[in-house]
């Protein structure tokens, strides 16, 4: 007899409904959805009132959160800038070679790092490489990220997904029918087969096919260097001229006016640094008054600054003479940063952000796909994946990103935090693997050993450590893991799969697989990967039982396709990431990812079919 749709398995449907509704269309932010509907499942218990909350007790939270940890510490310890030199080395400035090996080293580190970290610590080695190769920055970025997404199904370190797998096999195994037999939980490298193939994949796929799938075009972020800026911000921006200092005099019409009003008269330059008696500051506020005697540091072309001198009655100096120092090239420059999925910048204005009062930041212009804002940027509301262009120290660059509410594009010159530390991050990091290999330790046991030892051998600290962690990563995980719970316990999981094999009952177990995969990467350019896993390994495992397949391979098949997201920029937040830095259109995703989804949706079948055999 089959089973009928009940009041909770309508209840779980509709917040499975509501769910990818609002992460489509982002009314309310994901981390806000996903405490909403764990609140909702505790209000009307689904599960019981105990469970609601233990998804943040979960194995798969605390091991995301320690691998987070562990990533920074590699970082911390220069082990990238390290990569940076090795990828020179080995590509000897050939640009064939050289998308091989970032490639190559991107789908390594995958393996171990979480793909929107590795994202962001590899955009400034890819953008060094680029720079001192000559290599366009728009051949590296895309095939980068994506070789990051084919090989991030490697292991089950990295990938929440994978990581959330065997807490929802623990749940469907509480559920099964009887007779049914236990679904195993999956080890630390028991995916390592489907992963390598896939990685493999991603590589040759543009060794192969670069040129083919990539625009041919000349690249002026090629030039995005502390050297060699004037040409490409003047090429992409519009940011044109030179820097300079104005003297106000006595009769001048500036004396009094704050650094906002002086901006907005016509003809103003952009207003980049000030000294007023001995105190010179980068970057001042809007709010700073201009005195008699006060000079700015100016950049505008050479005749838009003489017309503004003479009209506010200032002296103009050509070289920057008392403010030398602060406009060193080592010290000081414009660069570029991209908006992260997770920053607290989103749905901001730059006016909002005080930039400049807060972290000595002056923002020049932001680009959002083809459109640069250029004028009144203080009102230009930022979204995710937007760059925008600064001036700002490089020391008060490198603060402000710590927080990664920005990621800087630039390869800006800074000093390695901890190089001396390297050997003792990379130790603990293998013996976190170790422990996780070689022992019945759970994974989040094993990793957060490797997070403890870095603390405590001075790698981090706990305030490094806590900005290492994207809360809004862990909120959507440990949130929507009940909600995968609730599939099972309410036989809603079971009820879908029952829907299903009406229509498609007569399928084999090749057709079925191709279903639930397809409809997984959809779920997933959509909505998170893990909220597509959450929704739809319930559902697998139980076309499985019902058909009489492996639970462990339909659950593996989506959980693998979760991450075959090419298709379109905000797909991913790894993809969302090298939009703005690479300057690519919704057709160059297309051109790419399409041929790149089939074939790595045909990988995943036959590879996760073969190991299962």
């Amino acid at each position: 007899m089959g089973l009928t749709l009940t009041p909770d398995m309508m209840l779980v449907l509709g917040l499975v409904v509501f769910t990818m509704l609002m992460l489509v269309l982002e009314w309310i932010r994901a981390d806000m959805v996903a405490l909403l509907v764990v609140v909702v499942i505790g209000l009307t218990g689904l599960i019981p009132a105990d469970k609601v909350f233990n998804g943040f007790a979960g194995n798969a939270v605390i091991a995301i959160i320690a691998i987070m940890i562990m990533g920074e510490g590699l970082d911390r310890a220069g082990v990238l800038s390290l990569t940076a030199r090795f990828v020179m080395r080995m590509a000897r400035g050939k640009e064939s070679r050289l998308g091989v090996v970032i490639n190559s080293v991107a789908s390594l580190f995958s393996a171990v790092i979480p793909s929107q970290a590795l994202a962001a610590l590899m955009i400034p080695v890819s953008s060094r490489l680029s720079a001192r190769t000559g290599v366009p920055i728009s051949r590296l970025l895309l095939p980068m990220a994506f070789c990051i997404l084919t090989a991030t199904n490697t292991t089950l370190i990295a990938n929440s997904p994978l990581i959330m797998l065997n807490d929802l096999i623990a749940s469907a195994n509480n559920n099964l029918p009887p007779g049914a037999q236990t679904i195993p939980k999956f080890g630390l490298f028991s995916v390592t087969p489907v992963g390598l193939a896939l990685a493999i994949t991603g590589v040759l796929f543009f060794w192969l096919f670069t040129r083919k799938v990539l625009p041919e075009r000349e690249d002026a972020r090629q030039k995005v260097t502390p050297g060699r800026t004037e040409s490409y911000f003047a090429e992409t921006y519009g940011i044109v001229g030179e820097t300079a200092e104005l003297t106000v005099t006595a009769e001048s019409p500036l004396v009094g006016m704050s650094i906002g009003e002086a901006e907005q008269l016509h003809g103003a330059p952009l207003i980049l640094a000030i000294k007023s008696g001995n105190d010179a500051r980068m970057a001042p506020p809007a709010d700073h008054v201009i005195w008699v005697g006060s000079v700015l540091g100016v950049l505008g072309p050479r005749e838009q600054l003489n017309q503004f001198a003479n009209n506010q009655l200032c002296r103009l100096l050509p070289r920057m003479r008392q403010l030398g120092e602060l406009f060193n090239p080592t010290r000081a420059g414009i660069s570029e940063a991209v908006i992260p999925p997770n920053s607290r910048f989103i749905k901001q204005t730059i006016g909002d952000l005080h930039l400049r009062k807060r972290h000595g930041i002056s923002v020049l212009a932001v680009t959002r796909g083809e459109h640069v804002y250029r004028d009144d940027v203080r009102a230009v509301s930022l979204r995710a994946g937007d760059t925008m262009v600064l001036h700002s120290s490089w020391r008060e660059l490198a603060q402000t990103a710590e927080d990664r509410d920005l990621v800087v594009v630039t390869d800006i010159p800074r000093e390695e935090q901890r190089p001396n530390k390297i050997w003792q991050a990379v130790g603990f990091f293998f013996t976190a693997k170790c422990l996780a290999l070689f022992t019945n330790l759970d994974l989040s046991i094993a990793m957060m050993t490797g997070a403890i030892g870095m603390l405590l051998s001075g790698v981090l600290n706990m305030d490094e450590a806590y900005k290492a962690i994207n809360w809004k990563t862990i909120f959507v995980t440990a949130c929507l893991i009940p909600l995968g719970w609730s599939m099972d316990s309410t036989g809603t999981a079971a009820w879908l799969a029952q829907e299903v094999l009406v229509h498609m009952g007569g399928a084999s177990p090749w057709v079925l697989q191709l279903a639930l995969a397809t409809l997984t990467l959809l779920f997933s350019q959509v909505m998170s990967n893990v909220g597509a896993t959450v929704m739809m390994v319930p559902v697998a495992i139980s076309v499985a039982v019902a058909t009489g397949g492996n639970p462990s391979a339909y659950a593996l098949i989506v959980a693998v396709s979760s991450s075959n997201t090419f298709l379109i920029s905000s797909g991913h937040p790894a993809l969302m990431m090298v939009t703005g830095p690479g300057g690519y259109k919704s057709k160059d995703f297309l051109r790419a990812g399409i041929p790149l989804t089939f074939v790595v949706l045909a990988i995943t079948l036959v590879a996760i079919n073969l190991m299962f055999h």
